[in-house]
């Protein structure tokens, strides 16, 4: 009887163990959602004055409440300025659909891109601020080259991850200025040179980085894209998420590291079969490594609806 009650013990405290070390891999792993180009101006804002910004995102935001963390490139300023720069497709959005981002489960927004200096030096000012007063966190931006190349860091027990943005076309009618707002144009190179410098001081730490590049409309990468992702893939990134395309381009894995070289649109009014098939991409970062999954995701009427509620795995 005694020894029974000993192996019953025992197995108890197995069961205990088992238990603890499966909720500690379950907490270590940290669950990044990416989306592609959100947009908030032309057929977007009809629909958001017909039915509500909410609505919009009501088929994916119960996606982005079971993650850790939801990426968008925001591919418009949010302001009410009205001081457009010399350039031929110009945006903006409402400040207050900030707070419905946020709602949305949108954590994080990628600034650095063709389309968040539409309204000049102050709507990039204000799209900072409107995002951080509603809780998401800008990516991208600062007042000079350190502080616009300088990752937001993401965290969850051990697992930590930090997101770099920058925008590697030409932007038309623009020219950074030194301590001004602006977003984070370097270079593949020039980011890289960053990215190493900030493996060396934290080797154990993942970097994503979210990049607006390649040629619109066109489904595979450029010679470029592939020569800068290596670039970046070299310096020490392990995910690549590329937005600007505004149709989907081929992930691809290399070793042990992913890129996605487009996402493709996400919130837009475009209508073509292309730019109206997308994807969301969840990284699930682990001591252990990375895994890759994806939802497909259908436009209609500039909402992103998915297309099945289970991911694939990449």
């Amino acid at each position: 009887m005694l020894t029974r009650a000993i192996l019953n013990i025992v197995c108890l405290l197995l069961s205990a163990s088992m238990a603890i070390a499966a909720q500690t891999s379950g907490e270590e792993t940290l669950s990044i959602l990416f989306t592609g180009d959100v947009l908030l101006d032309r057929g977007v804002r009809k629909e958001i004055e017909r039915r509500g910004i909410d609505e919009l995102f009501s088929s994916v935001s119960p996606l982005f409440y079971k993650a850790d963390a939801t990426v968008i490139n925001l591919e418009c300023p949010l302001t009410t300025l009205r001081t457009p720069i010399n350039k031929r497709f110009i945006f903006r959005g409402e400040p207050e659909w900030a707070k419905a981002l946020a709602k949305a489960g949108i954590t994080h927004a990628a600034m650095a891109n063709n389309h968040t200096n539409d309204q000049g030096i102050g709507g990039i000012r204000d799209t900072y601020r409107h995002l951080k007063a509603s809780g998401i966190a800008p990516l991208g931006y600062g007042y000079t080259d350190a502080e616009r190349s300088t990752p937001v860091v993401i965290g969850k027990g051990e697992v930590k991850v930090a997101l770099f943005n920058t925008v590697l076309i030409p932007l038309e009618g623009w020219f950074p200025l030194p301590q001004k707002a602006g977003i984070c144009q370097h270079s593949a190179p020039k980011l890289s040179e960053t990215i190493r410098k900030y493996k060396r001081r934290n080797p154990k730490t993942y970097v994503a980085v979210v990049v607006h590049w390649g040629t619109e409309y066109r489904t595979r990468p450029s010679v470029k894209q592939v020569r800068d992702a290596q670039t970046l893939l070299q310096a020490g990134a392990d995910i690549i998420v590329g937005h600007h395309p505004h149709v989907l381009q081929p992930i691809r894995r290399s070793g042990e590291k992913y890129i996605c070289y487009s996402l493709g649109n996400f919130v837009f009014d475009q209508k073509g079969e292309q730019e109206s098939t997308s994807l969301i991409v969840r990284f699930d970062f682990s001591p252990n490594g990375i895994a890759c999954h994806s939802y497909g995701v259908k436009i209609i009427d500039c909402k992103p609806t998915l297309t099945s509620s289970t991911p694939s795995s990449l």
